[in-house]
């Protein structure tokens, strides 16, 4: 058996190209979460709008509502009883509460659903930067295989130069540079 000794740049190639894709395969996994937290988030964003809309359907039929007392009230008010008139108020008053907590509810709704599409464009950003992670550190373990294959070193250093950019984005994903 003929002992073949083993060339140390190719050595270095493959363990810059393992290392490179262990980046990568940790890159897939924070790709993976931040899109599914993206798109979790986005259908909790539509449901709080929802709720929204809910809420102003209800706020908007009862000021409706209080709007047709309040000029039915008017129109008979000369031969209205005391008793009826007490009663026209005192629902007017149990409207214009439901209003008032409907609009109360609206905020708060509003402002939760805020959140979530702030939240939800926080992890798309991340998604993305993590693709752009995973693209660049890929091309980089394809240009590393070739340059071994080939024996050309330059190929190896371009992919060396395309890992520092998948490496950026990969830290653009957590810390969100820009």
């Amino acid at each position: 058996m003929a002992d073949t000794k083993q060339d140390p740049w190719t050595t270095w190639v493959a363990l810059t190209t393992t290392a490179l894709a262990v980046m990568a395969a940790i890159t897939t996994l924070y790709l993976g979460k931040f899109s599914s937290r993206a798109i979790l988030l986005q259908g909790q964003e539509t449901d709080q709008w929802a709720f929204f809309q809910a809420k102003s359907i209800k706020e908007h039929s009862f000021e409706l509502e209080k709007v047709h007392l309040t000029l039915e009230a008017a129109m008979f008010r000369a031969n209205m009883p005391q008793d009826a008139s007490e009663q026209y108020q005192k629902i007017l008053g149990q409207y214009e509460e439901k209003i008032k907590k409907y609009s109360v509810e609206k905020d708060e709704i509003k402002k939760k659903a805020e959140e979530l599409e702030k939240e939800k464009l926080v992890s798309q950003s991340r998604g993305g930067n993590f693709g752009f992670a995973l693209i660049f550190l890929q091309i980089a373990i394809m240009l590393s295989s070739i340059s071994v294959i080939t024996k050309k070193k330059p190929l190896w250093y371009v992919g060396l130069s395309l890992s520092i950019f998948g490496l950026f984005f990969f830290l653009d994903g957590f810390y969100l540079f820009y």
